[in-house]
């Protein structure tokens, strides 16, 4: 067994250098390498199977807690209505989005937070709405980034690479902020919900999150404003989603240098040129237009 697994890895480290050839968009757009072939060391459908199964839990433990937003909720409307524009854009970055069971949920608690399981399991919490007081755009950045973290397989990769933290029993305590309330999920699929990224990890989910939303017609701008809106939290108290998104000025900067490959996509849905756009003016006015 022993001999079996070694083959395995050598065999699927050598064939990494033809997995960091370009993944280039025919239809331009952003360039990223393509994903890791160590991933493949970890059925999909296992992974998928198990982070429905977590996500079920999650929504079962907040239901009955009364934190899980009900269908009715203005806000839930607006997460699943920008859902809807960003999702038809998923599947060219992976042919299994398509097959995928979307689901997007609100926890009302106060955490600054959001995440997307493999398989499109999505929620958002409501801090991280109310105290960024978050755009459309700027929810959309969120959501894409979130999605774009699954479609590229990163928690598959991290499990590959057997890197998933160990979270232990309190992992729903941990993530609805309940104190004592606890014990809600055990085992390695709840680690889904708090994965930690690496720092590669994390740029090719902001740039094919910017691919994503620009297709579907949110500006990409709002991933600067977005992120100067949590160095402004980040200053004060860092919240939770900064802990597996770490922020800083060459996030910013990285985006900056990508906003010339999307901004056409984004301008072309919108029926103009990128020169004819204005600037992207959030809702905060201590955070300058984006042009």
């Amino acid at each position: 067994m022993k001999r079996l697994i070694c083959l395995l890895l050598l065999s699927t480290t050598c064939a990494l250098g033809a997995a960091k050839d370009e993944a280039v968009d025919p239809q331009s757009g952003v360039t990223v390498d393509k994903m890791s072939r160590l991933r493949q060391l970890v059925p999909a459908e296992k992974l998928e199977a198990q982070a429905a199964q977590q996500y079920g839990s999650l929504k079962q433990q907040a239901q009955q807690k009364g934190v899980l937003a009900p269908e009715q909720d203005p806000q839930v409307q607006r997460l699943r209505a920008i859902a809807r524009k960003l999702i038809p854009h998923a599947r060219q970055w992976n042919d299994q989005a398509a097959k995928w069971k979307w689901e997007v949920n609100l926890i009302q608690a106060g955490n600054v937070n959001a995440f997307c399981m493999p398989g499109g399991k999505i929620a958002f919490f409501s801090g991280l709405l109310d105290k960024l007081k978050l755009t459309d755009d700027e929810v959309a950045i969120v959501m894409g980034h979130e999605i774009a973290h699954a479609l590229r397989e990163h928690a598959r990769e991290r499990m590959a690479k057997g890197s998933l933290l160990q979270f232990g029993a309190a992992i729903g305590s941990a993530i609805f902020g309940l104190g004592d309330a606890g014990q809600m999920v055990v085992g390695q699929g709840a680690q889904l919900a708090l994965l930690k990224f690496s720092r590669d990890d994390e740029t090719d989910a902001d740039l094919v999150g910017l691919d994503i939303v620009a297709r579907a017609g949110f500006d990409p701008r709002a991933g600067v404003t977005l992120w100067r809106k949590m160095g402004i939290i980040n200053n004060s108290a860092p919240p939770q989603w900064l802990s597996t998104h770490p922020a800083g000025k060459n996030r910013i900067a990285q985006i900056e240098r990508n906003l010339p490959r999307v901004m056409p996509l984004y301008a072309k849905v919108k029926g103009t040129s990128v020169k004819a756009l204005p600037p992207y003016q959030s809702n905060v006015k201590e955070i300058a237009p984006v042009r």
